[in-house]
């Protein structure tokens, strides 16, 4: 077989030199990234906490109690929103310093399992702040309005938001790991069907935490969760039969 010259085997100088290359490019792509979100961060901010704003009352308003809070609130979003912008430089930057490295039938394998990644996370976001976070937001600003205005931290507002994008993000990835569980022969989809009914009632159990107390809410989270599962099933048996279809390599 054939070795291409970027499978070339380079001396570690090389190696060190192309990492500096790759970090300084990716560095900057984040700096020019972080300063056009920063230009733009009261709307991005605006924009970003709409499910939030969108279910105060009229009489309420976020706000912030220390003088630098606000500043330090922007910047922590110009940085999230900097590391997005700039996100497609940096994982070319990786994958440029790393493919050498690879075998063609390998880098194939990293960029279905980045595409299936990304897709997945941004799926799980999307559901996020269209659906779970504004009922989220209800149910908490639904304590107290008969004694209490509520008036929001801006700061804890956006860490709050941002942890709930990330967690159903990360949510989201539950279909591709359980087909490379079952890829890996560490679970199988026998063994998932019969927990369907435990799944069924930790979608609902976790609807009921994260929603409020009304069935319309309680099903537009628990309905997509309980599927996530279902289609991991799917991908977990995928992922066993691609593992038996494998071939054997014969042992030297």
């Amino acid at each position: 077989m054939e070795t291409s010259p970027e499978e070339i085997r380079q001396p570690i100088t090389e190696h060190l030199e192309e990492l500096r290359r790759r970090l300084i490019r990716s560095l900057i792509a984040f700096g020019i990234g972080t300063a056009v979100c920063y230009n733009f961060a009261e709307e991005i901010y605006r924009r970003l906490l709409l499910p939030l704003t969108g279910a105060l009352p009229s009489d309420s308003h976020l706000i912030f109690t220390e003088l630098t809070e606000a500043f330090l609130t922007y910047f922590k979003m110009a940085l999230w929103g900097g590391f997005v912008l700039s996100s497609p430089v940096i994982f070319y930057q990786a994958w440029r310093f790393a493919s050498p490295g690879l075998y063609r039938k390998e880098r194939k394998l990293v960029v279905v399992f980045a595409a299936w990644t990304t897709a997945g996370f941004l799926a799980g976001m999307a559901f996020a702040y269209f659906v779970a976070i504004p009922s989220i937001m209800t149910f908490f600003l639904s304590f107290g309005r008969a004694v209490v205005v509520p008036m929001p931290s801006m700061k804890e507002s956006l860490s709050l938001v941002l942890r709930l994008l990330l967690i159903f993000g990360v949510m989201f990835e539950l279909p591709l790991v359980l087909y490379l569980a079952g890829r890996g022969g560490i679970l199988s989809a026998a063994f998932l069907r019969k927990w369907r009914k435990g799944a069924l009632l930790g979608s609902l159990v976790l609807a009921t935490v994260l929603t409020p107390p009304d069935a319309v809410s309680q099903i537009l989270v628990s309905v997509p969760l309980y599927a996530l599962f279902e289609a991991g099933i799917l991908l977990c048996a995928l992922g066993e039969r691609r593992r038996t279809d494998a071939p054997v390599v014969p042992s030297s």
